[in-house]
């Protein structure tokens, strides 16, 4: 394993050439095809919003309803906060969470998880 290295993961952020994990993007379609609305919430930060737009659509990741990155006041705060946060502000909007999916834990702890988490395989990266 390598120790991350944010450099070289902003220039991979900006090939904008991820596959998709294929349990996460079948999961994805068939809750689109039953009418969920979906929301992704990422540990990216809003100055890669562009690159992440476009590598979604590249790997098949369309028509969701919203994407929310890290804004300067999220920065330097745990993945598990972070995401707790940002998920309870879609409960405070007045959306119903029925599903959390992730591939890290840190992406199902915390709080505001919704009433179901599905953790999927990662083979590229783990966060410990």
């Amino acid at each position: 394993s390598e120790i991350f290295d944010e450099k070289s993961f902003d220039e991979w952020v900006d090939l904008a050439e991820a596959p998709a994990l294929p349990a996460s993007l079948r999961l994805y379609t068939e809750l689109q095809q039953l009418g969920f609305k979906i929301f992704l919430l990422t540990g990216r930060s809003e100055f890669q919003r562009n690159s992440t737009n476009k590598n979604l659509e590249y790997s098949g990741y369309t028509n969701y309803e919203k994407l929310l990155l890290r804004g300067d006041a999220d920065q330097g705060k745990t993945a598990t906060l972070y995401k707790s946060e940002k998920r309870q502000e879609l409960i405070d909007e007045g959306y119903r969470i029925h599903g959390n999916s992730g591939d890290q834990w840190s992406d199902l702890m915390g709080f505001a998880t919704g009433e179901r988490s599905f953790k999927l395989p990662n083979p590229l990266y783990y966060i410990a």
